[in-house]
């Protein structure tokens, strides 16, 4: 046999491939040649950087002062808001008394750490079963509800019999404290659970003993007994006395245009980092690229994803802890369809996009599947999107995931022109490097490392509480 053929692994007719160990070469290796040669290298590549689809669609108002105050209509129907609950064991269930001020009638009431103590102290655990009716509309209101954990639907008698599903009610809710302040309260609608449940009941009669012995507790529902007496448009505002269809020479009305005396101001939030970079790498590595520039590029990628998230969950500003009660809605039936969506749209003119996690799109394409239908798209700056009646819904990784395995819908009418959602931030700021961001040079220190503040100056504000809305309890795990 040839000696070539002999020899183990390729063969020396293969000028490029490797000889055995112990071969004699016969070119240049490619290891060695790489020592005479340069690499073409990318830029430094980061995963965490996403579309970033709401700080886009946006509008963004230039907020001189850092502060920007929104101006309403003064308000007579207070919003809905939702209690929260401490739990010790499975009979040990209490409502939080602070969280009582939630309720409409008890909105701005002061003292929470005694006549409120002793109000939740009053209220009793009640378990509720699969299908279980708490009560049927017209029937007098003799006890009010919190619901602790569960889910019931609220439903009606429909003109030819049927029943016609009302709303949704989850946990944090509250049922009955619309009969304060009538003299004979009947329920409008049925209730029924749809899972097991665990509420806090209320009777009636109980709170009124206590109203009675506490007069600062009744001078407070008293006033708010009389605010509902005023007359309101739809939206809960105080009323303009107007004439239409008249004829003759009759007397017209007049009146004026009542402002909220405390309107809501929002401050300039930020996120700030320190980029540090040694003297060394910024005067010596920076061919082909920049050094400090790549430091400096991805530190602001990191900052203007962690801005998103401050939009979507920060406490103060944004969108899922501060978007009106009134404007949240449970799925009627765990995964998010066309119907729910359909409701979310029916909430508020003019919705401009959706917002959800990508899994929550996931979920509303396969109730799309189901029933054949197809969503339509479209085109946002060149960009071929998802959309459902022609509102474009939008990926957003920072709409958080529950532990059950749930998410949010959110939808936004935008702009300050039609009352809606606005980004918050200031331009023009020392050593700005981008809009409502700005690089400062922070000196140099004994270990020759040199540091710069990175901040971005932003807010959101809601304009009136249609602006946003939420279709909550979003179940995203397949549904058989």
């Amino acid at each position: 046999m040839p000696e070539s053929v002999r020899t183990t692994g390729a063969t020396t007719d293969d000028p490029a491939a490797e000889p055995a160990s112990g071969a004699q070469l016969t070119s240049l290796s490619t290891q060695a040649a790489r020592q005479l040669a340069t690499t073409t290298k990318s830029e430094p590549q980061m995963q965490g950087i996403s579309s970033r689809w709401l700080i886009r669609m946006l509008p963004w108002l230039d907020i001189k002062g850092g502060t920007y105050r929104v101006n309403r209509r003064r308000q007579l129907r207070v919003g809905r808001g939702r209690v929260e609950f401490e739990q010790n064991g499975a009979d040990d269930v209490r409502v939080i008394p602070e969280t009582l001020t939630e309720l409409p009638p008890l909105h701005g009431y002061t003292d929470t750490g005694g006549v409120l103590a002793e109000l939740a102290a009053r209220f009793q655990v009640k378990e509720v079963r699969p299908g279980e009716v708490l009560f049927e509309a017209g029937q007098p209101v003799t006890d009010t509800y919190l619901v602790v954990h569960g889910r019931l639907t609220r439903y009606t008698a429909g003109m030819y019999g049927e029943e016609g599903i009302v709303g949704v009610v989850t946990d944090g809710d509250q049922l009955g404290d619309e009969a304060i302040g009538r003299t004979d309260p009947r329920w409008t609608t049925s209730v029924r659970a749809d899972t097991a449940g665990v509420l806090l009941v209320l009777p009636w009669q109980t709170a009124r003993e206590l109203i009675a012995r506490e007069p600062s507790l009744a001078a407070h529902l008293a006033a708010y007994a009389e605010q509902q007496r005023l007359p309101t448009n739809r939206r809960g505002e105080a009323d303009i006395p107007l004439q239409a269809g008249h004829s003759g020479e009759p007397s017209i009305a007049g009146g004026f245009v009542d402002y909220e005396l405390a309107p809501r101001e929002y401050e300039l939030s930020l996120t700030q980092t320190v980029l540090k970079v040694h003297s060394r790498v910024a005067d010596l590595y920076n061919d082909p690229m920049d050094q400090t520039q790549q430091q400096l590029r991805l530190t602001i990628e990191e900052i203007r994803e962690r801005q998103e998230w401050e939009l979507v969950n920060n406490r103060e500003f944004g969108l899922l802890h501060n978007a009106d009660y009134g404007q949240r809605i449970s799925t009627h039936s765990g995964p998010p369809t066309p119907d729910d969506l359909d409701d979310l749209l029916a909430m508020r003119r003019k919705t401009r996009l959706f917002i959800a996690h990508p899994k929550a799109i996931a979920a509303f394409f396969r109730q799309c599947n189901k029933r054949g239908l197809v969503p339509g798209t479209a085109n946002v700056d060149g960009h071929e999107v998802p959309a459902w009646r022609g509102v474009p819904i939008f990926p957003c990784g920072k709409i958080p995931i529950s532990p059950q395995h749930s998410s949010s819908i959110i939808a936004l009418r935008t702009g300050e022109a039609d009352q809606g959602v606005v980004g918050l931030h200031a331009t023009g700021i020392p050593e700005e490097y981008q809009p409502g961001l700005n690089v400062r040079f922070m000196g140099v220190n004994n270990a020759a490392i040199i540091s710069y503040l990175v901040t971005a100056y932003y807010s959101m504000a809601i304009l009136v509480p249609d602006a946003v809305g939420i279709l909550e309890n979003v179940q995203l795990g397949r549904v058989e």
